[in-house]
């Protein structure tokens, strides 16, 4: 079955990095767009970013622009979100999730499976 593993979460301070890994089995993951998306407490959840089955389109959510940058590796089945300049109000969950087709959707209906999440908190 589906299953999608994010690591890499913690806490960190503003203007400090991360990188988010999500590492996919159960599927042919080189033909499927992957996507992170976020949800802070009492918040609905927003996509953050998405990378087309090749990598070779990506999409960014507008208040992430120039901060995250997302990535996969088709040989080792993994997504990456690396996350730098980091604020407060990027802490969060974040979740990968598979898209139900090739292309970086920003819609969560676009997507068919998630993660378990994993959390994300900057201080200030």
């Amino acid at each position: 079955q589906v299953q999608l593993v994010e690591s890499g979460g913690g806490l960190v301070q503003a203007g400090g990095s991360l990188r988010l890994s999500c590492a996919a089995s159960g599927f042919t993951f080189s033909t499927y767009a992957m996507g992170w998306f976020r949800q802070a407490p009492g918040k609905e959840r927003e996509f953050v970013a998405a990378i087309s089955w090749g990598g070779r389109n990506t999409r960014y959510a507008d208040s992430v622009k120039g901060r995250f940058s997302i990535a996969r590796d088709n040989a080792k089945n993994t997504v990456y979100l690396q996350m730098n300049s980091l604020k407060p109000e990027y802490t969060a969950v974040y979740y990968c999730a598979k898209c139900s087709d090739g292309l970086a959707g920003p819609r969560s209906s676009d997507y068919n499976y998630w993660g378990q999440g994993t959390q994300v908190t900057v201080s200030s």
